[in-house]
């Protein structure tokens, strides 16, 4: 069972930073990379999850599109903010309905654990949690798809989460969104416009040539009305019942602490540094805080 590697694990901090407001965007990113930094020295894992407004948030690969500036400006007449992050490749969509939930676990003392097999314990994680509909979620690459790799996953070849994988020293997180309910015809129209207002066909670089209709919600999938808090008391649940661990949340006192707020600080320096030369190096037009 794909599952098994966690059993190596009992205790896990639970960690819910709910919708988070635009100025607030950076502080997720940082957290991960923080929260993986730890878990490597203290072993024990985490459960991140989190959500933004109106976001689109972009790879380095984007960075690099030939009419970046035009297609940046495009993306702000839309209402959509705009951030870069450092994992993943390309860019995906933000919303109220889109859940974004990291793993973020310990290397294994007695043995490496390679980067597919971390993907396909996320993969499992998933597929346990909706076990009990009667649908097939695979995990492959659906090529039409924004942001598009090898372990999207998808029900009928329509993709609704995407993963991607951060490794800090001895740490490991796997990061998956989820788009749960809302507009995604909307969404995959957004990026398909994206790439072609960034002259993406003139550039050295493959960008995917998004289609709409390779991409749905959880909900719609499943023929279910599932809400976001529904899909985490799910993925909880795949923790507290099938594995067995107990979740401890995370409160203020111990993200507060002096230690943990010296591990976070260069990360969120990182996140602002990372957006301010992309900015910069465009003309300083974009909101980039």
């Amino acid at each position: 069972m794909k599952l098994q590697p966690l059993d190596l694990y009992q205790n896990y901090y639970y960690y819910d930073q709910g919708v988070l407001t635009n100025e607030q965007r950076f502080v997720p990113f940082a957290l991960s990379d923080a929260f993986t930094l730890n878990v490597g020295e203290h072993q024990r894992p985490y459960l991140h999850f989190w959500q933004l407004p109106n976001t689109v948030i972009l790879g380095m690969k984007d960075s690099r599109l030939p009419e970046l500036a035009h297609a940046l400006n495009f993306l702000q007449e839309e209402n959509y903010h705009v951030m870069f992050r450092s994992s993943g490749g390309l860019g995906i969509v933000a919303d109220t309905g889109v859940l974004n939930f990291s793993l973020i676990i310990p290397q294994p003392k007695d043995h490496n654990l390679e980067i597919n097999p971390a993907y396909e314990i996320m993969t499992a994680i998933i597929q346990e949690a909706f076990h009990d509909y009667k649908v097939t979620i695979e995990a492959k690459e659906i090529v039409n798809s924004y942001c598009p790799g090898d372990f999207d996953l998808s029900i009928n070849d329509q993709k609704f989460a995407g993963i991607a994988q951060r490794r800090i020293k001895n740490g490991i997180s796997v990061m998956i969104y989820l788009s749960v309910n809302g507009n995604q015809h909307h969404r995959s129209q957004l990026m398909h416009d994206f790439y072609a207002k960034g002259a993406a066909e003139r550039s050295k670089h493959v960008y995917p040539l998004v289609e709409p209709t390779a991409m749905a919600n959880l909900s719609d999938l499943l023929g279910d009305e599932l809400s976001v808090a529904d899909v985490k008391r799910r993925i909880k649940d795949v923790f507290t019942n099938t594995l067995n661990a107990s979740l401890e949340t995370l409160g203020a006192e111990k993200l507060a602490s002096e230690e943990f707020q010296t591990t976070l600080a260069p990360h969120l320096k990182k996140m602002a540094k990372r957006n301010e030369s992309i900015f910069t190096e465009i003309g300083e037009q974009f909101d980039a805080k």
